[in-house]
């Protein structure tokens, strides 16, 4: 039960820290404190970091998924089964609350820059506020683009373990082909040096006989005269 990264034990140990980081950190972000302080983006790093951790449970179960599979009991195997679905689960959710978070994070910056432009034309001074909210605009979307990036390195990893796995299950496949065919082989030769030591015995039986029958009617012949 060992892979790339550990144990299955390990691995799943692994994932169950990320994910209680995870969820405390995305408690952190959707906490009233923060809540507040994040119109002006002090909280797009720990989001990015929630993002990350997530996306790296995500990896892990897939190693995990891998993993299971190898576990010769089967209720073992059953048990590390809904484990690794557990975990992927829990991960799941919290991909859907961060979304939901930055959705909702998304809205209260663009509500608040809202406001900023109409105290702006109300004093005419407004411009060092719209500086502080473009600033914070580009961190959000320097944030998503890293999270895009980390979600298709995912994806190019998940589809390069599957590939891996297909290609072990097909160099299996080949093996037991050749065993049998092997094996096979094996039996034919055996049958045809039984049946060439039967025909050699036959023949045998066969000349023993012709010249017993001779030696039988040369002496029949030689009694009768």
């Amino acid at each position: 039960m060992e892979g790339g990264g550990g144990t299955l034990s390990e691995v799943h140990q692994n994932a169950k820290k990320l994910l209680f980081r995870s969820r405390a950190n995305l408690e952190r972000l959707e906490g009233p404190a923060t809540a507040a302080a994040s119109v002006a983006g002090a909280d797009s790093e720990l989001a990015f970091a929630v993002k990350k951790d997530i996306t790296q449970i995500q990896s892990l179960c897939v190693e995990m998924d891998r993993l299971w599979r190898s576990v010769a009991a089967k209720p073992q195997r059953d048990l590390w089964k809904r484990k690794v679905e557990q975990i992927a689960e829990e991960a799941e959710l919290l991909r859907e609350s961060l979304e939901k978070y930055n959705s909702r994070n998304q809205t209260r910056m663009r509500e608040a820059r809202e406001r900023a432009e109409l105290l702006g034309r109300a004093n005419g001074d407004s411009a060092h506020v719209l500086r502080i909210f473009d600033e914070e605009a580009q961190a959000e979307q320097s944030v998503r683009s890293s999270a895009r990036e980390l979600e298709n390195a995912n994806a190019i990893g998940v589809a390069i373990l599957s590939s891996i796995h297909g290609q072990r299950e097909r160099l299996k496949s080949a093996h037991r082909k050749a065993l049998d065919v092997l094996n096979t082989v094996g039996i034919s030769n055996s049958v045809l040096r039984l049946i060439e030591r039967r025909n050699r015995v036959d023949q045998w039986i066969k000349y023993a006989g012709m010249l017993l029958t001779v030696i039988f009617l040369f002496a029949f012949v030689l009694w009768r005269h």
